[in-house]
């Protein structure tokens, strides 16, 4: 949500409570799958002709029709570029960690040890994803619970809580609190992971929640603290299935420090399923998409294939947990939409892949975080997925094409059609892509 405190506006990332339910079938698409076959559903709307490459950003060459404009008035935005506002998320990052405490809920176990359940593993969880264009350094400079000044409830933390008053005091608790012992000019992005006995289970309500780009918040050293993750609870459900995986709620909270929106809804992953971090971070380990990937810089421009004109493509593509290849071929549909290809393999990041393939996605830079601005294309729609892992929305878990599979799709007048036409012996699928005008549209 955008909160407004008078003329000041404050960006927050709130993550909702997942919430199981069977898959529900995108209304907007037409999908038409070859082996097996699948039913076909209603068009998206129709948008805007897509114009030529814009000028104003020359520097992306010919992938400037791909990189889809970020849209206007949204908490966050799926577009290119991401905003300045936000940390940057290539080279050396350093990620200042404060575990506070309160003076009605002492700190559980040792700080070293809350510090422990995210640390190395969120580390290396970014530096396999970003294929070591991400340097994430995470410092510990205050080796004690750091006592809040308030109660916990004092703060009145809630479910959804607005920025103003509860967290803006917080903050400004936290900045006071670990002066001097804190230059917070050294570092890129706050991580205060709270104890976890404060506040309900995760498993019941999901407290933790990211304040990105808040260039209103209150200031530390001389520089507002804009880009801070709160963490709270801890992701287990008591047996402890989840520990394993369960640092990977630090690792979406940064990513909307980064600049990533959530693309889970009301009703949980339904709409990217597993295929995102940024979707589901509980149970199956996962990646991010490759779309996510472009936009954090991860990806180098020859990993990236354009297909914004009309005709017919072949394309090779390397597993995403690789980092050699092309990782992303786009098909733009408008300004602001357009279909993202990419192969999923077990492995990396993606250890949980129960169907290899070719993943294709739907991306409207003018949806906003929370509201499914990325929805993955399920070749089996019918289907009831092929993993029975925790938290996991199952639907999608089988989503990929394999080879001999057609995905096709008409919005706006243009036809797209992703047929996986092999597996090589390197691993790599082998896509054709076919993107043609339909009526009177141009391509």
């Amino acid at each position: 949500m955008k909160q407004t405190q008078g003329t000041t506006r404050h960006r927050i990332r709130i993550r909702r409570p997942r919430r199981g339910s069977a898959f529900a079938t995108a209304a907007v698409l037409t999908v038409a799958v070859v082996a097996p076959a699948a039913a076909p559903r209603p068009a998206l709307p129709t948008h805007p002709e897509l114009p030529p490459a814009p000028s104003a950003r020359p520097a992306l060459g010919s992938l400037a029709p791909c990189a889809l404009a970020p849209g206007t008035g949204l908490q966050m935005s799926e577009g290119i570029p991401t905003g300045r506002g936000y940390s940057r998320s290539t080279g050396t990052v350093r990620a200042l960690n404060l575990m506070i405490d309160f003076p009605d809920v002492h700190g559980q176990g040792t700080a070293r040890q809350r510090f422990e359940e995210f640390f190395p593993q969120t580390t290396r969880w970014f530096a396999q994803s970003s294929y070591g264009r991400l340097d994430y350094r995470p410092e510990m400079p205050i080796a004690h619970w750091l006592r809040m000044p308030r109660s916990f409830r004092a703060y009145g933390i809630k479910r959804g809580s607005p920025f103003d008053p509860g967290y803006r005091r917080l903050v400004a608790d936290i900045a006071k609190a670990a002066d001097p012992e804190v230059d917070f000019r050294r570092y890129d992005l706050v991580n205060v992971l709270v104890t976890p006995n404060a506040g309900p289970p995760a498993a019941h309500a999901v407290l933790s929640v990211t304040y990105a780009d808040n260039q209103q918040a209150p200031t530390a050293d001389g520089v507002p603290l804009a880009n801070v993750s709160f963490v709270y609870s801890r992701q287990d459900d008591g047996s402890g299935s989840l520990r394993r995986t369960g640092f990977r709620v630090l690792p979406h909270e940064n990513g909307h420090v980064f600049g990533l929106p959530d693309l889970y809804t009301r009703d949980g992953g339904d709409k990217a399923g597993h295929w995102d971090i940024m979707s589901e971070d509980w149970g199956a380990g996962n990646d991010l998409l490759a779309w996510h990937k472009w936009k954090l810089g991860w990806l180098r421009p020859r990993q990236i294939a354009c297909a914004a004109g009309s005709g017919v493509f072949a394309h090779t593509l390397s597993p995403l947990n690789r980092p050699d290849g092309t990782k992303l071929v786009f098909v733009p549909v408008s300004p602001s939409t357009g279909y993202a290809v990419e192969a999923r393999t077990e492995g990396g990041n993606d250890e949980a892949i129960c169907k290899p393939g070719v993943l294709v996605s739907w991306v409207d830079t003018g949806v906003d975080s929370g509201g499914g601005p990325v929805t993955v294309m399920d070749s089996t729609p019918h289907g009831r997925g092929c993993t029975r892992e925790r938290n996991v929305h199952p639907g999608l878990s089988d989503a990929p094409y394999a080879p001999g599979e057609t995905f096709s799709g008409e919005v706006g007048g243009i036809r797209v059609r992703v047929r996986v036409t092999g597996l090589n012996a390197a691993g790599d699928y082998v896509v054709e892509i076919t993107r043609r005008a339909s009526g009177g549209a141009r391509g």
